[in-house]
């Protein structure tokens, strides 16, 4: 059985063209994908709940 590919903060950030410390506070305000908590305390994004997380933000409107 093959694993879900994930994802970790350091590839999220770089699709994002965001900072680490923007994304945190994206987390703190509770924004932020899908993520899992490992027991070091890293993080890892399955890829199939960050492009839904991703398409859920897309507008109707154009930008």
């Amino acid at each position: 059985m093959r694993r879900e590919p994930h994802l970790k903060l350091a590839d999220v950030l770089h699709e994002l063209d965001m900072s680490r410390a923007a994304f945190y506070r994206m987390r703190a305000r509770g924004k932020s994908p899908k993520c899992i908590k490992l027991p070091n305390g890293q993080l890892r994004f399955r890829r199939a709940d960050f492009d839904k997380w991703l398409d859920n933000l897309e507008e109707d409107r154009t930008c």
